[in-house]
């Protein structure tokens, strides 16, 4: 046993043997089933997740390339069927469950694929009626995206033209398989950027029936968010009457086939023509009826007696304006005498006042009062003359200039102007100022 020797291995030996025994020994391809937990999607495409049951936990990968063909969207806690093959993950010395293919346990991938959707979509507001935008009554342009080899044309076109007279513009897009769904969003686009010449009413977008996986392009999210973004009103016409796809819930307006979109785009010229006719019979009695009732009231007005003799009314009123006349007259000569009665009366009173008398006799009283007013006003203007004199001589001798003339002056300080009474106001050197009775004098102090 000392003699013996122990093979020594390496980790990466190690590693290829647990490889190797997992390759002898297990399936080349595993479908698994459980629930989702973990859920790590990476910038790369890639996914890391792990699947679990109640008693362990795989971890898992799944590349980016196999991931763009899952159409729901995984999340923790969702139970899977995964389908792949266990290998080694060498450089951690971990196995992982490498899964190529995922479908949800319970229902179809795409049935959840299109739930998950339309709940997303339910949220963000594109199903919401206040963004559907009204069909035109009366279109005159319609254009319709479809398949160029499939009935859904034929359908539409015969739905359409059995009822209304209009110029259809058919745009061929493909409507299955991979890359339709961006196609038929790229020509919802194109159309409505060139919609100013294409002058087109309405938009029929549709293709006949199939499978769930025949219809996917119309659940998906890129040709959903083209037709809510669409200037132009759209029709869904997809499928049979049982299918419905995002697209139905998100265009302006549902065909549940393309048969029935005539139906929904455009109005049945027979009924529309009856309904024209049923409205110019209701016009033409309403007409009839206004033109008989004009007809009744200009009978009634002929037959009043305005119009029996017009020159009636025109001769009453001319006999009015003569009375009028006549009392105008009649008044105003009555005026006239009773303003000359009251003027005599007037007149006589006067004379018998005497008026020149008593002007006299007034103007005598007049001219008497004038003469005591003047000798009045001459005797109060004497007397406020001696009194004025009086006050003149009183305020010349409080004057203190007068004294300057007899020989008086007046010293005050030249930097204040105080006047001085005594040598203590004054200091060395002070410039004094000397008023005479003419003129100034300036002098210095240089000795008190």
């Amino acid at each position: 046993m000392a003699n013996a020797q122990v093979k020594i291995y390496t980790v990466s030996q190690v590693t290829t043997l647990i490889k190797t025994t997992l390759e002898n020994n297990l399936p080349g391809r595993l479908t698994v089933r459980g629930e989702i937990s973990d859920w790590r999607p990476h910038s790369s495409g890639h996914c890391y997740f792990s699947l679990k049951d109640e008693g362990s936990v795989l971890p898992c990968v799944m590349w980016a390339s196999n991931f763009k063909k899952v159409k729901f969207k995984p999340e923790n806690g969702l139970a899977v069927f995964a389908t792949g093959n266990v290998d080694i993950y060498e450089p951690q010395g971990k196995y992982q469950f490498y899964v190529d293919r995922m479908e949800p346990a319970g229902v179809g991938a795409l049935q959840l694929a299109f739930e998950q959707m339309v709940n997303r979509l339910a949220a963000q507001g594109l199903f919401d009626e206040a963004h559907k935008k009204p069909l035109p009554k009366y279109p005159r342009r319609i254009g319709v995206l479809t398949s160029e080899s499939g009935a859904a044309v034929d359908d539409i076109k015969k739905s359409i033209f059995d009822r209304w007279p209009c110029i259809l513009c058919f745009y061929p897009v493909p409507v299955q398989g991979e890359g339709a769904a961006e196609k038929i969003a790229s020509a919802i686009k194109d159309v409505n950027r060139r919609n100013d010449k294409l002058k087109l009413d309405i938009l029929i977008v549709g293709r006949g029936g199939g499978s769930l996986e025949d219809l996917w392009a119309f659940n998906e999210e890129v040709l959903a968010r083209a037709i809510y973004d669409s200037k132009i009103p759209i029709i869904s016409a997809v499928g049979h009457e049982i299918d419905t796809t995002i697209a139905d819930l998100v265009a302006d307006a549902r065909a549940s086939t393309p048969t029935k979109a005539g139906v929904v785009a455009v109005p049945d010229a027979r009924e529309v023509l009856e309904k024209l006719s049923a409205a110019g019979s209701r016009l033409t009695g309403d007409i009839k009826s206004v033109i008989e009732l004009a007809e009744q009231r200009l009978q009634t007005v002929c037959a009043s007696a305005a119009f029996r003799n017009p020159l009636l009314q025109v001769r009453n009123r001319q006999q009015q304006l003569d009375e009028m006349g006549s009392n105008l007259e009649e008044l105003i000569g009555d005026m006239i005498t009773d303003a000359k009665e009251r003027l005599n009366g007037y007149y006589e009173q006067v004379v018998r006042l005497e008026p020149h008398r008593l002007i006299g006799r007034k103007m005598v009283e007049v001219n008497e009062l004038t003469s005591r007013a003047n000798a009045a006003v001459s005797a109060l203007l004497g007397r406020a003359g001696l009194l004025l004199t009086a006050q003149e001589n009183r305020l010349a001798g409080l004057n203190p200039r007068a004294v300057l003339k007899r020989g008086y002056s007046i010293t005050a300080l030249k930097q204040t102007g105080m006047v001085l009474k005594n040598a203590s106001q004054v200091q060395m050197g002070d410039t004094l100022v000397t008023e005479l009775a003419e003129n100034l004098i300036e002098s210095k102090v240089i000795k008190k």
